[in-house]
């Protein structure tokens, strides 16, 4: 029987146009959401939005860069104007709610120690992975804690940052470590609008991301076998399914929480 832990709700995924992002609004729109997918380059988002359809599913791709404030609260309208189903008196579509928002979008600048680290890659990291979150969590939080129904959002963090380190990768594990901070602050402050907010921290997955310089995908699954716990890397499947667990109400007492998915990696 299929999941349907999302049926008539609304969720926002930004970088949705590949890898986790993507997955994770194809899985949201498998179980009955309406999906709004954000990124900034629109035909990897089309492409997105296509998969959904031919699932059978509903998704509107908007570009938008998460680092200004205003493209983050043009997310947020977005998806509160994203039609929904017919009243049955034919009134009108359904609108006006954000139920579900994944802070998806990420950026890795790195692969050198951090002394020899451009300084424009720090700051693009730092623009994308922390503002990015912090500008996107107020949007969110504004709309969700005006409705009865309050919201849920999930931001995708990192195992290195809190709970491992990589060589080369001090700044992007800085600004992961930070998204987890800043989640949980949040949490804090705002479980009481009814907005409950946690945070997954992915290990390797399966996108480009975690293929080092010059190495390709069958090095990776062979690097995964002599150094992971599990002897491999995670699909970008199965960190959707911790997205959407802490994103259902499966997880309705978890507040704060960094769920690490990172085959025992950082162990």
């Amino acid at each position: 029987m299929t999941a349907t832990r999302f049926t008539g709700r609304t969720a926002l995924v930004t970088g949705a146009g590949s890898g986790i992002g993507r997955a994770v609004a194809r899985a949201l729109a498998a179980e009955g959401a309406r999906v709004v997918v954000a990124g900034r380059r629109r035909e990897p988002l089309d492409e997105t939005v296509a998969l959904i359809e031919k699932q059978g599913g509903r998704a509107l791709a908007v570009t938008a860069d998460v680092s200004r404030a205003a493209d983050a609260q043009a997310l947020v309208r977005a998806a509160v104007d994203f039609p929904g189903p017919r009243l049955r008196s034919g009134a009108g579509p359904l609108i006006g709610s954000l139920d579900v928002a994944v802070n998806n979008a990420g950026v890795f600048r790195g692969g050198q120690a951090l002394a020899d680290l451009p300084e424009d890659d720090w700051h693009t990291q730092l623009a994308t992975n922390v503002t990015g979150v912090h500008l996107a969590l107020q949007a969110q939080i504004r709309q969700m804690r005006t409705q009865a129904s309050g919201g849920a959002i999930v931001n995708v963090s990192s195992n290195l940052g809190l709970h491992a380190t990589s060589p080369g990768a001090a700044a992007y594990a800085a600004t992961k470590a930070a998204v987890t901070a800043l989640s949980r602050g949040a949490a804090l402050d705002h479980i009481g609008d009814g907005v409950r907010i946690n945070v997954v921290s992915p290990g390797a997955t399966a996108t480009s991301m975690s293929l080092r310089p010059g190495e390709t995908e069958q090095d990776r699954t062979e690097r995964a076998k002599a150094t992971l716990p599990l002897g491999r890397i995670s699909a970008t499947e199965e960190i959707a399914a911790a997205v959407l667990f802490l994103a259902s109400d499966d997880a309705a007492s978890l507040v704060g929480t960094d769920l690490v998915v990172d085959s025992g990696g950082s162990l």
